[in-house]
């Protein structure tokens, strides 16, 4: 709709994760920082945290995209509260067979899948994410699932990624021995205000508008305020404000568009877009 006329060669705010539109705060490229050093020292488990629509998962498929030929990847998108599922999500996400086969079975067939990727030299990624869903019977059930080990080396490693209640799931006394083979633990925070204007003229750039004040500061300072730096408000909030300075015909997004926009999505009394302007 807008694209044209602002001169963009795709959407900059698509709600869809992209890596290709990854901001690399400073906290994004710690928690990547983080994953690229426990895979390459083939930690057994690894744990990133965020709040709902913090970057995590377009994060997760950046790093996807960074793995080599060497690496075998499953990903599990889907939680499921019971163990068996679980197993059969994560054989499907190797492309292995599951269907008509017990819980033994399955087991079976993903170790033997794991020592064949060893013994071709290539080691074997488990992502997880909407990890939060897992209860502590499921975690700990992955963790005796992932003790299969090969010259000392880790046949599985797992990459959990959820919302900070994970972190509490991981808190259970039950879960000890799990926690102590966590070795790389990281919290993705939201943006602060000067990061949420670094965003937004990164995906603007990105998109093809090398422009910097098409979103002026205090637009920016509008976007921030409204969303507390969450990546996906942000988008939201900033895809609909173009469509609103479109259907304007304005050149530019200034802070009284932000604050209009916000208050709309406001008035449904559904929008996790914080109301009201801020106070000098």
């Amino acid at each position: 709709m807008y694209e044209a006329f602002y001169g963009f060669r795709e959407k900059p705010f698509s709600i869809i994760p992209d890596p290709d539109f990854l901001y690399f705060s400073p906290k994004h490229r710690m928690a990547l920082d983080l994953l690229e050093y426990g895979l390459v020292n083939q930690a057994g488990f690894n744990v990133i945290t965020g709040e709902i629509g913090a970057g995590k998962t377009t994060l997760i498929r950046h790093l996807l995209t960074q793995m080599g030929a060497d690496v075998s990847v499953g990903l599990v998108s889907n939680t499921y509260q019971s163990f068996n599922e679980l197993l059969q999500q994560i054989l499907y996400a190797f492309s292995l067979e599951y269907r008509g086969k017990d819980k033994i079975e399955m087991f079976h067939t993903l170790v033997d899948f794991l020592v064949r990727q060893y013994g071709h030299g290539k080691h074997s990624v488990l992502i997880i994410d909407e990890a939060q869903n897992l209860p502590a019977a499921t975690l700990e059930e992955l963790r005796m699932l992932t003790n299969v080990n090969a010259d000392k080396a880790e046949l599985l490693q797992v990459i959990l990624v959820g919302q900070p209640s994970l972190r509490a799931t991981l808190r259970h006394p039950d879960l000890e021995q799990f926690t102590q083979r966590i070795a790389v633990d990281y919290h993705l925070e939201a943006l602060d205000q000067a990061e949420t204007q670094h965003y937004i003229q990164h995906r603007i750039g990105i998109a093809g508008v090398s422009n910097p004040a098409l979103f002026d500061e205090a637009a920016c300072a509008a976007v921030y305020q409204h969303s507390q730096g969450v990546p996906r408000l942000i988008n939201l909030l900033c895809d609909t404000a173009l469509v609103y300075g479109f259907a304007e015909q304005k050149m530019g997004i200034d802070a009284a568009l932000v604050h209009a926009v916000a208050a709309d999505k406001q008035k449904g009394g559904i929008s996790p877009l914080r109301s009201g302007r801020a106070t000098a």
